[in-house]
């Protein structure tokens, strides 16, 4: 999985978000080293729609604008669980194979 998707699915674990929404929480998870574009974004949506992992919420109408609310489904939250357990077995290894170069230190 892209680091960018794995971003937008992590965003919408903490609830139903619009493009903006998801634009800037990828930003904040990221500590701002993400930064989608609205046409990457809803590139990536329409693909994850697609492939059953994340679902169209509700539209709101603010200021005369639409705003498209996404969520994750329960596919796209067991996709996110297999790529964190991923993720995280590889910084395990990663770490491991760091320690044994760092000197020791009392």
């Amino acid at each position: 999985m892209r680091e960018p998707t794995f971003l937008i699915l992590t965003a919408l674990a903490g609830g139903s978000r619009h493009g903006y929404g998801i634009i800037q929480d990828v930003a904040a998870i990221s500590e701002a080293r993400v930064h989608l574009l609205p046409g990457t974004l809803y590139t990536a949506l329409d693909r994850l729609v697609a492939q059953g992992l994340v679902a169209h919420d509700r539209d709101e109408q603010v200021e005369g604008r639409l705003r498209r609310y996404y969520r994750l489904t329960q596919q796209g939250l067991q996709a996110l669980d297999v790529e964190t357990a991923r993720l995280r077995q590889l910084t395990n290894a990663a770490e491991a194979r760091l320690r044994t170069l760092r000197p020791h230190t009392a």
